[in-house]
């Protein structure tokens, strides 16, 4: 919801600025407020700032336009064609006018087949643009009536097509027990509109309702109503039954989910199950069922209770290309994660704390995704220490962050816009931004001042910044407004906070200043790299490796160990990196967080007994983390290997991880 401000911009003063000033604050658009609380007010100087470095609209990857309209609840009736590899249905949105003199309404679509737009039963005249804005995709106008009232509720008849770039469909050969098709969704950043004509911004939040025909079970992004109104198939197809999901909490187009498939479920904890494969169950219920629920218990207790009712996941198929895609009620969750040992669960932490930050509290555009990507790994980490009793264990997770920091910053180059917290995305495909960055320097920001202000006041702060701006959007500018002004009655705080470089965090490129993180549980895996930089020497003083080097390491030690040795002046000699693998399991590992790592070191050292593994793990998982750097490294050795692997696999990886592969292969290997 939108708080009146002044000096006429899209920027969103919370009560604030407005707690403590007289005059009336107005919007070019529209006059919302916030929850009555007491909220300190900002100083009036950080409200001009923000007016000065804002968009308008504020953000610059939608051609909709939602300063007009703005969708307060939008109804996706759709029926799921396997065959067709298609969705088809209605699109219903409810739409606030905005804009008195407005006349038509422009929506988001990509890649989209429109039969008709109605407001009722009136026919009204539409434009589906037939050339793209790349990479935005083809504008639907709408003009739409004179109307007395400022709701407007438009019916659009629609289907995707084969080019859709956020469905995946999978045959019943690519599932893990060959029986029946599967697909899934996956709109993060700007893929809802290759669903249905929206406004597909984070800017905009509306409410939900899923009425979705399958003739396999369906889950979507919102709570179960139960499935019903079976229809019989025809001409020997199955069956389908009407799943229908409700959402009452606002949330931006880009969290719209659905998945179908052959699903089970069972219990990982009082409010949570899991879904996946038939096959799958068991183990997918012994990795989560220990930590979901205490992982939930510790996030309340640093932000405030859960807000969505049940926290639920699904173990998708190999192809998903994230780690976990935090949709509200069904977390979509890799398979990588269930690696048997339950040492990476810390996804399902990142994937929860989004239940706070991302989904209640959401960025305003992706050139604010810090505040989605920063606040998560900041509260992911905040679990870990709560979980284990230690700030040791965030910081070594924080030790970890910063070499995926230093691996995307060294990718694109000091320089690049990308590695700002706040990059100019202006057409740009938000896509392309897409790296550790948003995580890794958003968690520094937040950490730093977590260290400048104290753990004790900033922890008061944590959950007023939460209810601040619970179900709306937020900038930077706004998380600097609110912070200061919830600060502004401390002396102490304040003067820290006015002094801080606030243009520096937010806009200059590159490193920000490293954190004096606590070393000692990563000490021990810088010690065991230098012995083999010392045999890789022949001056290891007759140390010869053991299994038991490693024993008492739990997974992601051994995630630093391989790092160090990745980042090391000299490289491995490739009769040692066969070393390594047989004495410590690496090249034999069910966990993808190592084998990945130990065969891009293999890779740099060039070891050719790595080159066909390397491969074929690239075919057989699609998560973006493992195959970056592992296809990567890859093109540096064999760039015919590189392309055969993508040739084999382009089809089969999701279509956000293909294009990404086909970029790389475009640029080339870069050493």
């Amino acid at each position: 919801m939108t708080t009146v401000f002044s000096f006429r911009c899209t920027f969103r003063l919370p009560k604030i600025a407005l707690a403590q000033h007289s005059r009336t604050f107005i919007s070019h658009s529209t006059c919302r407020t916030f929850s009555a609380m007491a909220i300190r007010p900002a100083p009036e100087s950080v409200a001009k700032e923000a007016a000065a470095n804002i968009h308008q609209p504020r953000d610059p990857n939608t051609l909709s336009n939602y300063n007009a309209f703005r969708t307060k609840h939008t109804e996706a009736d759709f029926e799921i064609d396997f065959n067709a590899k298609r969705l088809k249905g209605t699109v219903h949105l409810t739409l606030e006018k905005l804009a008195k003199d407005a006349s038509k309404v422009i929506l988001d679509s990509s890649y989209l087949e429109v039969s008709s737009v109605k407001a009722g039963s009136r026919e009204l005249k539409y434009d589906l643009s037939t050339s793209r804005v790349e990479p935005y995709g083809s504008p639907l106008t709408v003009a739409v009536p004179e109307a007395d009232s400022n709701d407007l509720k438009l019916s659009i008849e629609v289907s995707t097509t084969k080019d859709c770039t956020a469905l995946q469909w999978l045959t019943p050969a690519q599932t893990s027990n060959k029986k029946h098709p599967y697909m899934f969704s996956q709109c993060q950043a700007i893929h809802a509109r290759s669903l249905f004509p929206c406004q597909d911004t984070p800017d905009v939040k509306s409410t939900y309702t899923f009425n979705l025909r399958s003739p396999l079970p369906v889950l979507a992004s919102g709570l179960p109503t139960g499935p019903r109104d079976f229809k019989p198939g025809q001409n020997g197809e199955p069956g389908t039954l009407l799943y229908t999901f409700h959402q009452a909490i606002p949330m931006p187009s880009y969290l719209f989910a659905i998945a179908s498939g052959d699903l089970a479920s069972a219990s990982i904890g009082p409010r949570s199950t899991v879904w996946t494969g038939p096959e799958e169950l068991n183990a997918s219920q012994w990795e989560f069922e220990k930590d979901t629920e205490p992982y939930i218990q510790a996030a309340e207790k640093i932000v405030y209770p859960y807000a969505w009712t049940t926290y639920n996941v699904l173990v998708l198929p190999p192809s998903f290309p994230y780690g976990g895609m935090e949709n509200p009620v069904y977390t979509f969750a890799t398979p990588t994660v269930v690696s048997g040992d339950r040492q990476n669960v810390d996804v399902i932490a990142h994937e929860l704390s989004h239940s706070w930050s991302g989904n209640l509290v959401s960025n305003a555009s992706w050139e604010h995704f810090w505040l989605n990507e920063g606040w998560t790994t900041y509260l992911e980490r905040r679990i870990q220490a709560a979980i284990h009793g230690s700030d040791k264990h965030r910081d070594f997770s924080a030790i970890i962050g910063w070499k995926a920091l230093s691996d995307s910053i060294k990718q694109y180059g000091e320089d690049h816009e990308f590695t700002k917290l706040i990059p100019d995305l202006k057409g740009q495909d938000p896509d392309d931004a897409f790296s550790s960055i948003p995580y890794e320097k958003g968690f520094t920001f937040l950490y730093h001042l977590e260290k400048l202000i104290g753990k004790e006041k900033w922890d008061k702060f944590i959950p007023h910044y939460f209810n601040a701006f619970k179900e709306k959007s937020v900038d930077s500018y706004e998380f600097k407004a609110t912070l200061l002004g919830f600060f502004a009655e401390d002396a102490e705080a304040s003067k820290k906070l006015e002094n801080l470089e606030w243009e520096t965090w937010f806009y200059k490129p590159g490193f920000p200043p490293k954190p004096d993180f606590n070393t000692e549980l990563a000490d021990q895996c810088y010690e065991l790299a230098k012995k083999w930089e010392a045999l890789n020497e022949s001056k290891a003083n007759n140390w010869e490796p053991s299994p038991a080097d490693i024993n008492m390491f739990t997974s992601n030690q051994s995630v630093v160990f391989l790092e160090t040795l990745q980042s090391s002046q000299t490289t491995l000699k490739p009769d040692l990196i066969d070393l390594m693998g047989k004495t410590y399991g690496f090249a034999q590992s069910k966990n993808v967080e190592l084998v990945s790592r130990y065969y891009v070191l293999g890779l740099q050292a060039r070891d050719e007994k790595v080159y066909e593994p390397a491969a074929e793990l690239l075919g057989r998982i699609g998560r973006m983390k493992f195959v970056r750097p592992v296809f990567r490294e890859l093109m540096k050795c064999d760039m015919g290997l590189a392309q055969k692997v993508y040739d084999a696999n382009k089809e089969t990886w999701h279509p956000i991880c293909r294009d990404m592969v086909r970029k790389m292969l475009e640029k080339g290997p870069k050493e």
